[in-house]
């Protein structure tokens, strides 16, 4: 029997340091209902926030040590730590974001702690690097060529990995190790290098007056303790290089800086903007990165050598350990919120890690959600206004083309004007881009003899057609399938057609009509991983390409210098539906790329083709009266109690047996919370009913502004019993209604 443990309680003076034979709750990165007890181990001693090996069941995980023990479970079941991991404890105000998100998301704090304990890998000393150096005294051996160019490297500098010398000494990795076996070189330990650190005190771009100005205040917030400026300017209006004067600022204290992107890996040119700016890149986390360079960020940014990282949403939950501030670009961006596993908006969640460190945060976007418009009228963010362009570059001219009156032809998708301004742009030695949001070939395949539609077996959704990949592609589980050539329902052969146009599409009629010109494909299926859209941003600088034809991607942040015309084919898209954000989110995509036109030289032109000109959105571009607008937009949701001025949340039941999901829908229906002002509708089949498999119904909260709604839900949830074979996915504040 193990000796009689001591429960260490809260009310015990030094609860910031536990000895032998203390009893330890420790959170483990799993989905449990919260802390596991262990006893601290006789030679140990362990504080808040240590990662810890434990015995969990027949097998040994890690956890983080989280506080005092829960104290109920009998003394003598209570097993020992097996170890302290040699890396940097997670730091408390990281610990408080945890147990914060998990409340707010409903979900366990163990679902939590695994975004942030990631990379397994991290928690063990990081592996030596083998390199070589000249062995003392030099044996006789016999020297060739190569094998001399191999020594004449290492006599003139320090000891070489294998691969680097090599390459230095223009030979093969076999020509170092035959060295090594005949006793000429040595082997050297080296530690990982460490990554050049940005310099703070490079100068930067000269700032105009304005924004000078602005960069001055961002400059004083940092070290002020908590606060969230808004950023928001004009595209092209030096937005980057502005807050580039806060990471400075934060670099100069000595603190860590993250900056959000919504898209990582294709953040080209803001890497380079960094590098001009600091000497340095930034580490970088992003799902493209190997798992030996997502093992060394973690470990640095834990370590603190990591003084600045870019990264996608997820590195929001990376263990700073000395977080100075937050930058959230192109903040009013849907790629921030996480819909899968545990629904979350990183934006959101950045200004919670920002006040629960006590740092600022930097909110920055050329069209600021509703969201954060509202909180800077009502005084909880700080906004600050670039309306121009740099170096005075005129706003584009924004023009409808009403494809009712000039309709393209028969079996085309560019109208008459924009056929004839694309060809007037490319004459004169400019470029153009043409936007349409809908990636691959086609949306819909249809069989012209029965009307069969292919569509997804996993999935209520049409298969798309991806022509230059020859298969079709399910948008929403990834499903693949080739391209049939007989109608998979009633037979019939050569009857498939394609209905509708996406990019693949649109650039096959521009090569049609324009043989000579130059185009390239830009959207998250041609262009994989940062190399590609690195080498895509070099092309069109170069002025390699002529045309690009793209979808979301192409509207986050580039700054094209020739690129003086840009045609979207369908700006009538996204307006349909019922997502409440339909009209806002439109707006923000068409103006996005709108700006991308006329960033230098002559004023760059937009042309909209759309069905609804009168439409609020389309009339909204047309006007460039962007304020008026979101007043408008603002309205509607205020009288409709819908977000930012209400509170939503959704329930997605979900399960593989229709009839037990069901079941589960309508329990959750009878068992909804029935307080003042609180609404439920549902449940009700998901407009997505079947995805990847499963059946899903939804239900929809539906809460004032003041309602504490994540308790709620825990309750509510709390309060059925659903099978085992059934889920329900949680998600507080959604923003997809699918």
């Amino acid at each position: 029997m193990y000796p009689m443990p001591r429960i260490r309680t809260s009310s015990d003076a030094a609860t910031d340091a536990y000895s032998p034979g203390d009893c330890v709750g420790v959170l483990l990165p799993l989905p449990l209902a919260g802390t596991y007890d262990y006893r601290v181990p006789e030679g140990l001693s362990l504080s808040p926030g240590d990662f810890v090996r434990v015995p969990l069941g027949s097998r040994d995980v890690v956890g983080v040590v989280w506080g005092d023990a829960a104290g109920d479970v009998a003394p003598e079941k209570i097993r020992p730590v097996i170890r302290r991991l040699d890396v940097p404890p997670l730091a408390q105000p990281m610990r408080r974001f945890v147990d914060w998100v998990a409340t707010y998301t409903v979900r366990a704090p163990g679902a939590i702690l695994r975004m942030a304990m990631s990379v397994p890998e991290a928690f063990e000393p990081p592996r030596p690097v083998t390199a070589y150096a000249l062995a003392e005294p030099s044996p006789e051996v016999r020297l060739t060529g190569p094998r001399r160019r191999v020594l004449d490297v290492l006599a003139d500098g320090p000891p070489r990995p294998a691969t680097e010398l090599a390459r230095e000494a223009g030979v093969s990795p076999s020509v170092v190790s035959g060295l090594a076996d005949a006793g000429a070189l040595r082997v050297v330990n080296l530690p990982e290098p460490a990554d050049p650190m940005p310099d703070w005190r490079r100068t930067g771009l000269t700032l105009s007056a304005a924004q000078a100005d602005v960069a001055g205040c961002l400059r004083g917030a940092v070290g002020s303790g908590f606060g969230v400026s808004l950023l928001d300017g004009v595209p092209g209006s030096g937005k980057t290089e502005v807050y580039f004067e806060a990471v400075a600022e934060a670099l100069a204290r000595g603190h860590q800086v993250l900056v959000l992107l919504p898209e990582i890996a294709l953040s080209a040119q803001w890497l380079g903007r960094f590098r001009d700016r600091f000497g340095a890149a930034p580490a970088e986390w992003h799902s493209d990165l190997p798992r030996s360079r997502r093992r060394r960020v973690w470990r640095a940014v834990a370590e603190g050598t990591a003084r600045v990282v870019v990264g996608a949403r997820s590195a929001l939950f990376l263990p700073f350990s000395d977080l100075g501030l937050i930058v959230v670009d192109e903040e009013h961006d849907a790629s921030f919120k996480q819909e899968d596993g545990v629904a979350y908006n990183a934006r959101d969640m950045a200004v919670v890690r920002a006040q629960i460190t006590d740092i600022p945060a930097v909110l920055v976007s050329a069209t600021p959600s509703l969201e954060s418009m509202v909180n800077a009228e009502q005084g909880r963010y700080h906004r600050f206004h670039l309306p121009d362009r740099h170096a005075g570059a005129p706003p584009p001219v924004i023009q409808t083309i009403d494809m009712r009156a000039d309709p393209p032809q028969r079996g085309s998708w560019i109208s008459p004007p924009l056929r004839q301004a694309l060809a007037e742009t490319v004459e004169a030695g400019r470029q153009a881009m043409l936007f349409l949001n809908r990636r691959g070939y086609a949306p819909l395949t249809l069989c012209r003899a029965c009307g069969h539609r292919l569509r997804c077996p996993q999935c209520t959704a049409w298969l798309v057609e991806h022509r230059l990949a020859s298969r079709l592609q399910c948008h929403h589980c990834g499903f693949l399938a080739p391209l049939p050539i007989e109608c998979p329902e009633c037979g019939a052969a050569d009857s498939l057609i394609a209905c509708g146009p996406g990019v693949e599409r649109l650039a096959e009629e521009v090569s049609d009509a324009f043989p000579d010109m130059r185009l390239v494909l830009a959207a998250s299926d041609t262009l994989i991983g940062p190399a590609a859209a690195a080498d895509l941003v070099r092309r069109i600088e170069d002025h390699d390409v002529d045309v690009v034809i793209g979808t979301q991607i192409v509207a986050k942040g580039y700054h094209f210098p020739l690129l003086s015309l840009v045609g979207v084919i369908d700006a009538d898209l996204g307006l349909g539906g019922g997502d409440l954000r339909a009209a806002e989110r439109t707006y923000q995509l068409l103006y996005q790329v709108a700006g991308r036109s006329g960033r230098e030289g002559p004023p760059g032109r937009v042309l909209l083709q759309t069905y609804m000109p009168e439409n609020a959105v389309i009339a909204a571009m047309v006007s460039g009266d962007r304020d008026r607008f979101l007043s408008a937009e603002a309205a509607a949701r205020r009288t409709a109690g819908m977000p930012p001025f209400g509170r939503l949340a959704a329930l997605v039941v979900s399960g593989r047996d229709a009839g037990a999901v069901e079941a589960a829908a309508r329990g959750l229906g009878a068992a909804a919370p029935r307080e003042n002002d609180v609404r439920v509708l549902g449940p009700a089949p998901a407009p997505l009913s079947v995805l990847r498999g499963r059946y899903r119904h939804r239900l929809l909260m539906i809460a004032p502004r003041r309602a504490n709604v994540p308790g709620l839900v825990r309750k509510w949830v709390n309060s059925v019993t659903v099978p085992g074979t059934v889920r329900i996915h949680i998600d507080v504040d959604p923003y997809s209604f699918l």
